[in-house]
């Protein structure tokens, strides 16, 4: 995919090659309708004069005279149509003079080959150095008769001139492109830092700045850009805001209906009123649960809870999860293989307790029955790594980009026998956020899920 950078870059150069190539082509076109047509009469008239005054001075030394002639920026060529064939001057660089030509100015006409030269796109005929690009005229000297073929010497003529030309257009060339590149990166640039400013506002974080001092329609569109990241960090703080007093207003009328149906119990009840009560009771507990992730997720974002780091061994802990949580995967004949060499790291115990306990109790949740869940712990020189991998049926492409939302639960189809929040791979993928690390997951339909957890070593760990 081409950058923005590129196609604008890319679009001034092609700019200015086709404008040199139309600039050529108009250039070449007024020269083959006008110039060549005046180039023809200035050299006719030098080669009529030429030969008025070899007709009329018999005594002068005819090759001493077109040397001279030649010395001073022309090419001649002289012939008397016989014996006779006389170069001075630079050679021509091909000699392709029609035979009719010779003829034709011995017999007293006037050969017009620069007018008469064909007209081609790509080379301009004044710089065609050629025998039949020539201004052809009879005289005669000494009693013979002679045709006369004469043009400028361009090469003698224009040497340094056109040497200066070449530097200057190459010279242009090159820094009109050096500084299309230059500019075109300066314009670039603030769009770039839109673009990264949108993906670190795509990830919920909206504390950017933006150069705002331009004056022009990016500058505008920085200002509105970060006018826009603003409100929206404000909407956020509020929506934390909102979700923490909720929380804990919640919290104490759950307590009460917590403590009132403890007292139910102790009555005398059915059946059918205890069974009732324990309802209720699940679902108190449901809601608590649920105020509490939310407290909890609320902290994070807030960055509150992570104070203290502390160096403990990763693996000792995640082992005491798999302990907590062996009834559960007895219950479901579940088996643990797992490879926890000991690890020592610097972070927050209680969350990162948190992230293992999120993983190994979805891996049970959603795993086969009688399945395997394996845990796999790799240490690297900068990074620890974590894979908690189960048997189950597995989260489709389109689930996967959408695990981490909060209260997102995949396939609706069994989120009524699954008990869970939704909450917990947020609150998982936080942690990771606040100790600078990576939450991967890998999974196929009917293959398993497998979650991966990378975490920077730091120097003193």
């Amino acid at each position: 995919m081409k950058t923005l950078y590129s196609k604008i870059a890319l679009t001034i150069i092609a700019i200015m090659l086709v404008s040199s190539f139309v600039s050529f082509f108009v250039s070449n076109m007024y020269y083959q309708r006008t110039l060549k047509s005046q180039n023809d009469e200035k050299v006719t008239k030098l080669a009529e004069e030429t030969s008025s005054f070899l007709n009329e001075h018999e005594q002068l030394n005819m090759d001493e005279y077109l040397d001279h002639i030649g010395s001073i920026g022309y090419q001649i060529y002289v012939t008397d149509g016989a014996r006779f064939n006389q170069f001075y001057g630079a050679d021509y660089r091909e000699h392709n003079l029609p035979a009719h030509a010779v003829t034709e100015v011995l017999n007293g006409q006037v050969y017009h080959g620069i007018s008469a030269f064909p007209h081609t796109t790509f080379v301009t005929g004044f710089f065609a150095n050629e025998l039949k690009n020539t201004v052809g005229i009879q005289f005669e000297h000494d009693g013979t008769v002679y045709a006369m073929f004469i043009r400028p010497d361009i090469t003698l003529l224009f040497s340094e001139m056109h040497v200066m030309f070449a530097w200057l257009i190459v010279g242009i060339l090159v820094l009109s492109i050096l500084f299309v590149l230059i500019s075109t990166k300066y314009i670039v640039k603030p769009i770039s830092q839109l673009t990264d400013a949108t993906a670190i506002i795509a990830n919920g974080k909206f504390g950017i700045q933006l150069n705002t001092s331009r004056k022009d329609e990016i500058g505008a569109l920085s200002a509105s850009f970060m006018k826009m990241a603003s409100k929206l960090d404000k909407a956020n703080e509020m929506r934390k805001e909102f979700i923490s007093n909720i929380s804990h207003d919640i919290q104490s009328p759950l307590s009460n209906i917590k403590g009132y149906m403890n007292l139910f119990k102790k009555r005398k009840l059915t059946p059918e009123e205890r069974g009732y009560i324990e309802i209720v009771e699940g679902e108190v507990d449901r809601l608590s649960s649920l105020t509490n992730q939310l407290l909890l997720l609320s902290s994070i974002d807030s960055k509150k809870d992570l104070v203290n780091r502390a160096t403990f061994d990763i693996s000792e802990q995640i082992k005491l999860v798999i302990k907590q949580y062996q009834w559960h995967l007895e219950e479901k004949g579940m088996m643990v293989s797992y490879s926890l060499p000991p690890v020592k790291y610097s972070g927050d115990p209680s969350l990162l307790y948190s992230v293992w306990e999120n993983l190994i109790t979805n891996a049970i949740k959603y795993g086969n029955e009688s399945g395997e869940i394996s845990i796999h712990l790799e240490t690297e020189m900068d990074h620890v790594t974590i894979e908690f991998q189960d048997d189950g049926e597995g989260i489709s492409e389109r689930e996967v980009e959408r695990i981490f939302d909060r209260f997102y639960r995949s396939d609706t189809s069994r989120n009524r026998e699954v008990k869970g929040t939704g909450l917990g791979l947020s609150i998982a993928q936080s942690v990771i956020d606040l100790h600078d690390g990576k939450m991967l997951v890998q999974s196929k339909k009917g293959e398993g899920t497998a979650f991966k957890v990378i975490l920077p070593q730091k120097p003193d760990n």
